[in-house]
């Protein structure tokens, strides 16, 4: 970080152009204008000290390992606790397939590929214990399966969830991560956006969907949220019109909902994704085949009251850290390493997957 004035910047400009370090005058100045004034009260000489953050202390994103792959690749998830992630996607013959990749000395390893009848759209870990690991996975044809990655062959929990393709799948209360059940959720082309336990076969806990007459919009993302204790979880879902609905589970109602039409964004987001050891950071990724990364800033105030005089929320604001172009495709999907801050992996729609780190986390 530098410090910096309204008036002047420290250090100077030397005649190659480059800012050369702090005097001994220059430090001491500073410390009087930091603790003297500004702790009894005085006015700043020089103006108002604020942070800047120099390019060199930006976050960069790196593209450590990049690999091409002979298929559509949808969605990627690391393995928890390992240095291991699956990418799932469909072959051009029409099948789908799950790859299991390790890092091993800067290079991807492939232990294992796996081929399904139907293309596979979506997964999560999210609703594994730390032991088994299993993954579920959503497939073009409405099929919600749960996957033992060591033997493959049969899934250790299959339902016909959906009556179309399932775009979009979020699990809670594995992993140590949410208390609770644990819990999967699918929203699917066909409008309803449905809870499973994978200990409970063939019905849902929970059906969200369209009432009758109401059109059905195809559902693109869901995520579970609000599992702090046994009894509280809820369910965001977003759709393609731009509606958001959040369903609180406990009471089986609708909580919440807003449309937001197109966004603010010159391209499509396909993901959301905040680093598992600070939610005040998160990366996008979008349509134009570029990564952006966020940070989130509270609002002064964390409430005020409507015209009505009901208390509502106030939302805070969010700051660009750092961009990056990684390809001529969308970017499908992203996913933060749960283990090393600042590792993920991403696929694309140029067949690729990307192993990427993200520097200078522990300075913002």
């Amino acid at each position: 970080m530098f410090w910096t004035t309204q008036s002047n910047s420290l250090g100077r400009q030397g005649e190659n152009g480059k800012r050369e370090g702090l005097t001994v005058v220059t430090v001491w100045s500073l410390v009087y204008r930091l603790v003297f004034c500004q702790y009894f009260g005085v006015p700043v000489p020089g103006g108002e000290i604020r942070w800047t953050m120099s390019a060199f202390e930006k976050p960069q994103i790196i593209a450590h390992i990049q690999k091409g792959l002979n298929y559509t690749v949808f969605d990627c998830k690391w393995v928890p606790c390992s240095a291991k992630f699956v990418t799932m996607g469909n072959f051009a013959r029409g099948t789908g397939v799950i790859q299991l990749y390790e890092i091993q000395h800067g290079d991807l390893k492939l232990l294992r590929e796996i081929e399904k009848a139907k293309p596979i759209k979506c997964g999560t870990f999210g609703a594994a214990s730390l032991q088994q690991r299993n993954l579920a996975t959503g497939d073009f044809a409405g099929n919600l399966h749960i996957w033992n990655l060591e033997a493959p062959d049969i899934p250790v929990y299959s339902v016909k969830g959906h009556k179309e393709i399932i775009n979009t799948i979020d699990g809670v209360g594995g992993l140590g991560i949410g208390e609770g059940a644990p819990e999967i959720v699918t929203g699917s082309r066909d409008g309803t956006v449905k809870v499973w336990d994978p200990r409970q076969k063939d019905d849902p806990v929970a059906n969200m969907e369209p009432v009758q007459g109401e059109n059905k919009r195809d559902c693109w993302t869901v995520a579970f949220g609000n599992a702090y204790n046994q009894e509280e979880r809820v369910v965001c879902a977003g759709y393609d019109n731009g509606d958001i609905k959040l369903f609180d589970l406990r009471n089986m109602s609708l909580r919440w909902e807003t449309n937001i039409k197109n966004g603010a964004h010159k391209s499509t987001v396909w993901q959301v994704r905040h680093l598992p050891q600070n939610r005040e950071l998160f990366l996008t990724a979008g349509g134009a085949g570029s990564l952006h990364f966020w940070k989130y800033e509270y609002p002064i105030q964390r409430s005020k009251k409507d015209s009505e005089g009901v208390e509502m929320g106030v939302a805070g604001s969010v700051s660009l850290l750092q961009n990056v172009t990684l390809s001529t495709q969308p970017i499908s999907s992203l996913d933060w390493s749960p283990d090393k801050r600042g590792l993920c992996i991403c696929s694309s729609f140029d067949q690729m997957v990307r192993v990427l780190i993200v520097t200078k986390l522990h300075k913002i």
